[in-house]
């Protein structure tokens, strides 16, 4: 598929990584109409593209809304979902709901008007827990209730696919980081401690590894699945293969802003911190994360061409320039 000239809904097109993938289609030429709740997204972060976008504020689970936007697109790109660990494990119906329900009635809709292609945001998390660099053929057993969702999401896509006659691409997300990242998870608060002059901090031994892919070369691969059909009806890993454990991370992240100083605060699993305020560790945390990339490869020609130090330059630079996106680390209930 050729982006220029097509109608493209961007499902969550005001979060961290549907932003950037809403303005990487305007730049080949898409017509691009974003479907946002605002719960995880901000329209902050399609502030550049506004006046080029339809802004359309409303919910995958609204059907009737999702019949009208639907008619006319080419294709959509899904990135639309609940993203927290904690409320997959506190509240595993709603999370059911919004990523494998709210999955199926996109592809419902997007059947139903002749829509060309689904690209679909799934998640590392459908592994488990694992050793190594994971490929796509790899066992897949989550461990948290997040990686069930999304393991389900992946297998309506495919079932879309094989016998409904809808073309989809699900992509496994490794850790992406970036620009517009949300304030929450290890980087972001690693980075903005050292914005305000105090080091990192490490729960527990920090050897825990996992896989960091810039956002720009997610949505370099993104757009290669609408544009090829070399990878229909199956799932990628969206990754480095590269493994690099969070005290390795944080140690990284103060020599490069810091003092190369890092603090380790003994929280179990659950806990929360007394030293970075508001802060939960997750429960039943992977030990590893880290994705095999080949298959992408391969089949698209695709790989990460972001070194992490400059993405993490990138990154610590975008968060000096908005001091008020990182002001509080929040989590969202389903209301």
């Amino acid at each position: 598929m050729k982006l220029q000239g097509k109608n493209i809904l961007v499902t969550g097109g005001a979060g961290f990584i549907g932003s950037h993938i809403v303005e990487s289609l305007l730049a080949k030429g898409a017509r691009v109409t974003v479907l946002d709740n605002l719960q995880f997204g901000r329209k902050e972060n399609l502030r550049a593209v506004l006046s080029d976008i339809v802004f359309v504020e409303g919910d995958i689970l609204d059907n009737a809304l999702l019949a009208r936007l639907m008619p006319g697109m080419d294709a959509v790109s899904h990135q639309a979902a609940q993203l927290e660990i904690l409320l997959a494990t506190s509240n595993p119906l709603w999370d059911l709901q919004v990523n494998t329900i709210g999955t199926i009635n996109i592809l419902e809709a997007a059947k139903a008007a002749g829509v060309e292609k689904v690209v679909n945001a799934s998640s590392a998390c459908v592994y488990g827990q694992k050793n190594g660099a994971t490929r796509e053929n790899d066992g897949r057993h989550p461990n948290w209730t997040y990686g069930v969702s999304k393991l389900a999401s992946e297998e309506y896509c495919r079932i879309y696919n094989d016998s409904k006659g809808l073309p989809t691409v699900s992509l496994r997300y490794a850790i992406v980081y970036g620009e517009r990242e949300w304030y929450r998870r290890a980087l972001p608060i690693f980075l903005k401690r050292t914005i305000d002059g105090r080091p990192p901090v490490v729960f527990g031994d920090g050897r825990q590894y996992r896989d960091f892919i810039h956002v720009s070369d997610i949505v370099a691969l993104h757009d290669r699945c609408l544009e090829s059909d070399a990878a229909n009806g199956l799932s990628l890993n969206a990754s480095t293969g590269k493994g690099v454990s969070i005290a390795e991370l944080a140690a990284l992240v103060s020599r490069l802003f810091h003092t190369g100083e890092v603090i380790t605060e003994n929280l179990p699993e659950g806990g929360v911190s007394q030293l970075v305020t508001d802060k939960k560790r997750n429960t039943d945390e992977l030990k590893s994360m880290i994705l095999d990339p080949g298959e992408a490869e391969r089949l698209l020609g695709w790989n990460a061409v972001i070194p992490l130090e400059e993405g993490l330059r990138r990154e610590y630079e975008w968060a000096r320039a908005n001091p008020g996106r990182w002001d509080s680390i929040r989590y969202t209930d389903s209301k």
